[in-house]
């Protein structure tokens, strides 16, 4: 496959002045691919053209993706300041002091003296133990609090001021939960990471988002296919066997991941597309550049396609007292305690 020129990929300005690509590629494969695999794809994503790449400390490859990192800078595929690296806090390290603990060993393994973005991955402390059953539950585990999740948000903020992180951001927060915590927040989040696909817009968050200048960053922008197992459901709609996306994907003469991926970056989001095979993840950068737009015609059937299709439920997050999954998702419009 050939090299995409970065500098043709659509730029974004963030509320911190930070520019970035229109498109990531996500690094989330734990389930069925090794961290050797996942970290040959990012040199080879880097070789293609990629210059943003979302890791995080619980997907057990950042040490591996660190060496990818460094082998690229000696081979001079690019420099540091090239790259828009994102990575994040997991969910056991939201306690006093955890936050700079937890950024300090992403920083050693990716082999990088600072990130330009760093996430808090969830908005609550409720760990479970990888590769757990989606039955699982940890006794300890909390419902949403501001308090304490200022107190973390704090801890964020601070590594802004050290120079460790360029920039921070939320991940799967709902707008009660925005609402909660943004007039306290002294450096406001310039990403917001959330689920995002044809069948699942979210567009009240997505429309919340953009509204307060923070940048909607979409993941599963294909309805991840690949998703964990545990997070498979009979009801799931997979978005791009649906009629609609076939259609619009004859008519571009291209594969509907492409259609996902246009759709979302004409929307406004940035998505994180994950592909270990290069066919694949370099068409995936290629679709913000080559080929015709979507039609406005062709948005608003995309629009139609909006089923509610969650596909992280997050059930493995509940604490003891919280009725399903439902719940970890304020859809009444009141953070649920």
């Amino acid at each position: 496959m050939g090299t995409i020129n970065p500098d043709a990929i659509p730029k974004i300005v963030l509320n911190n002045g930070q520019v970035v690509p229109c498109i990531g590629m996500g690094t989330f494969g734990s389930d069925r691919f090794t961290a050797e695999q996942v970290s040959d794809a990012v040199y080879g994503a880097i070789k293609a053209g990629y210059r943003m790449f979302d890791c995080a400390a619980c997907y057990g490859n950042e040490a591996m993706i660190g060496d990818v990192f460094q082998q690229a800078f000696r081979d001079g595929l690019c420099k540091r300041e090239d790259l828009f690296i994102m990575t994040k806090a997991w969910n056991d390290m939201h306690g006093d002091g955890d936050i700079l603990i937890a950024l300090a060993k992403s920083l050693k393994d990716l082999k990088l003296d600072y990130v330009d973005m760093y996430f808090l991955h969830w908005p609550f402390p409720n760990y479970h133990a990888p590769h757990c059953d989606v039955d699982s539950r940890t006794p300890d585990s909390k419902p949403f609090a501001v308090e304490r999740f200022m107190k973390t948000w704090r801890q964020l903020e601070r590594l802004v001021d050290m120079g460790l992180a360029k920039g921070i951001g939320m991940s799967s927060m709902t707008i009660p939960k925005l609402e909660a915590v943004l007039p306290l927040c002294r450096i406001k989040p310039a990403m917001c990471e959330f689920e995002e696909h044809p069948c699942f817009q979210q567009e009240e968050v997505f429309n919340y988002l953009r509204g307060h200048g923070i940048q909607p960053v979409g993941f599963m922008p294909l309805g991840s296919p690949q998703r964990p197992e545990r997070d498979m459901e009979a009801g799931d709609i997979a978005d791009m066997k649906t009629p609609i996306m076939q259609e619009i994907a004859a008519a571009h003469n291209c594969h509907p991941a492409l259609i996902c991926l246009k759709w979302a970056v004409q929307r406004g989001a940035i998505p994180i597309p994950f592909s270990v095979w290069e066919a694949e993840y370099t068409s995936n950068l290629g679709s913000t550049i080559d080929g015709d737009p979507l039609t406005e015609e062709e948005m608003a059937k995309i629009k139609t396609l909006e089923a509610n299709n969650r596909l992280v439920k997050g059930q493995v997050f509940l604490w003891p007292g919280a009725k399903d999954w439902h719940d970890l998702w304020d859809e009444d419009g009141v953070i649920v305690q």
